[in-house]
């Protein structure tokens, strides 16, 4: 069973930053391709950005030059760095994982909450 489990939302102010870290756990889990979706009130949830294993990495145009996705294989850690950080960038945000084999976004972790206010 694969677990994701992440960690690091919270309250910053415009301009501040934040680094979200997610946990893969699982026998059955290869760790392949790693992303970081969010989800604000009453919109769909989007892909922020993407890391294959190969460090590879994926953004979305919204927050090319602010975020930054990383990954430790040996660790099965996964991290999204975030800078200048905008009320838009309010959120709940999710790891995910993408099963090749189903082609699909196959597991998720729990979302944690990002907030970007003054």
């Amino acid at each position: 069973q694969v677990q994701l489990v992440e960690s690091g939302g919270g309250l910053v102010q415009p301009g501040g930053s934040l680094r979200l870290s997610c946990a893969a756990s699982g026998s059955s889990f290869s760790f392949g391709v790693m992303g970081w979706y969010r989800q604000a009130p009453g919109k769909q949830r989007d892909l922020v950005a993407s890391i294959t294993y190969g460090g590879t990495t994926n953004y979305a145009d919204s927050v090319k030059g602010r975020f930054t996705i990383s990954r430790d294989n040996a660790k099965r850690t996964v991290h999204l760095q975030m800078r200048n950080l905008k009320p838009e960038d309010t959120a709940v945000y999710y790891c995910a994982t993408y099963v090749g084999s189903s082609a699909r976004w196959e597991y998720w972790g729990q979302g944690t909450q990002v907030t970007v206010s003054s």
